[in-house]
């Protein structure tokens, strides 16, 4: 009977890959463990090993074919004689229930093989042991029932297959843990001299996992509520898609703290429920506001957001401003922010911001935007680097303004200093364009006239 082989997942998202390369060809014999592809994912080319013996009848995908679906078959074995001609015709069908996808493992760098002792020394018998597997022989599994149990710590010679030939298969490792498992043996070392493997891919540990390493009583399990869920969502999206870079500068302040009081000081006063108050009390982070948008616009190219067909550019500049509330974080927008005075921006983002805390704002206003803010300068820390908020394709971290010593003119002055640090998308907004928004964002900043 034939043997299809198919294309592997190489991660639980993968829908499609690239078949790079064929190592075998057709008429050629194979064995388990034969390196027979390669495979090209987004991230690595991967090589995939025969898990059956015998004989290429037909190779059905071409090297160099794109985006191969997982599961498609990709080439047809003719069992141990079978006729390979016959073979090719009637590969295809539906493969045996309990047959999986072959094992790829991604390439490294294997030991010396130790040569026989005497080539005429008789071959030692194999002893069986109670798993099936004879001792000393190959246990054959899939990535996925060994990645398991080595997380598991279970050794996958001493598991029973159940899968094509004697296959471990998932299910396999799962019943040993469930019923005990056994411990896999302590890791011989390499001998001296011998190329190191390559290092396992990092996974995250499950729940189970870590409540393990703490003792039981110590904790309280705290469930996720939708929005904790939707921050962890979006946070590891924008981490693990978007190639973030960091620019950091420092403004001095001065200028704008005063302008900042002057303007204050001559706000009219208006009746409120409490009595007499000013109309507006204009703060640092509504001047920041203020000039992000504005040097958006002076920068038009860095106003865009990425889509894998088209570079979006944006006609206005929407700035976010990360408000935190109880159990999280939102970034409320303040719309067209480049076209208003810096007290109604003022207005509106104390408005925002407490519906905000209070969850009560519409979707519409917090969802999209160009840009966003994040100011933990209240807090007294002197600079750090935010993640991104997708769609956005920049976000400004700002740190606290403080007293520090600079030089001008070739004498030690006393100013005050803001750090900031611009993330932002590389594939949106290359370096150099990235250094000219932040530049026009200093210009503001320190010549605050120029938003009024």
């Amino acid at each position: 009977m034939p043997i299809n082989i198919t294309m592997p997942a190489l991660s639980p998202t993968m829908e499609e890959g690239n078949l790079s390369k064929w190592l075998v060809k057709e008429g050629d014999k194979v064995s388990p463990g034969d390196v027979i592809a390669e495979i090209e994912t987004d991230k690595a080319t991967m090589e995939v090993e025969a898990v059956d013996e015998g004989t290429v009848a037909k190779l059905v995908v071409p090297a160099g074919t794109e985006g191969v679906k997982v599961n498609a078959l990709i080439a047809v074995l003719a069992a141990e004689g079978e006729d390979t001609g016959a073979a090719a015709k009637s590969g295809g069908g539906a493969a045996p229930a309990k047959a999986e996808a072959p094992k790829v493992e991604a390439p490294k760098a294997e030991a010396p093989k130790a040569e026989p002792a005497a080539a005429a020394a008789p071959k030692a018998e194999t002893a069986p042991a109670a798993n099936g597997h004879a001792v000393g022989e190959r246990t054959f599994a899939s990535p996925l029932a060994r990645r398991i149990a080595k997380e598991a710590g279970v050794d996958v010679s001493a598991v029973t297959g159940t899968g094509p030939h004697g296959r471990v298969v998932k299910a396999d490792v799962d019943a040993a843990i469930a019923g005990g498992g056994a411990k896999a043996a302590p890791a011989a070392k390499a001998p001296a001299g011998a190329p190191a493997a390559s290092a396992p891919a990092v996974k995250a540990m499950s729940d189970d996992q870590v409540l393990k390493l703490f003792e039981e009583g110590s904790y309280d399990l705290v469930p996720h509520d939708n929005m904790r869920k939707t921050i962890a969502r979006r946070l590891v999206e924008a981490k693990t898609t978007i190639p973030h870079f960091y620019l950091t500068l420092d403004c001095e302040l001065d200028a704008l703290l005063a302008l900042r009081t002057q303007i204050n000081a001559a706000a009219p006063m208006r009746k409120t429920d409490k009595g007499d108050a000013p109309a507006y009390k204009l703060s640092v982070n509504d001047m920041v506001i203020k000039a992000m948008a504005m040097a958006l616009k002076a920068v038009p190219d860095a106003n865009a957001s990425w889509t894998e067909s088209a570079m979006v550019k944006h006609k206005h500049a929407d700035v976010g401003v990360a408000v935190s509330i109880p159990g999280g974080l939102i970034t409320p927008i303040i719309r067209h922010a480049d076209e208003k005075t810096l007290s109604t921006i003022s207005n509106e983002m104390k408005d925002l911001a407490s519906r905000a805390r209070s969850r009560k704002l519409k979707p519409e206003e917090y969802q999209g935007g160009t840009t966003a803010v994040s100011n933990l300068g209240m807090f007294g820390i002197k600079d750090f680097a935010a993640v991104i908020n997708p769609p956005h394709a920049t976000i400004l971290a700002v740190g606290a303004g403080e007293e520090r010593a600079v030089v001008k003119n070739g004498e030690i002055k006393i100013a005050t200093v803001m750090s900031v640090t611009l993330s932002t998308d590389h594939r949106a907004v290359d370096g150099a364009l990235g250094a000219e928004l932040l530049v026009a964002f200093k210009r503001l900043i320190e010549n605050p006239m120029g938003m009024l």
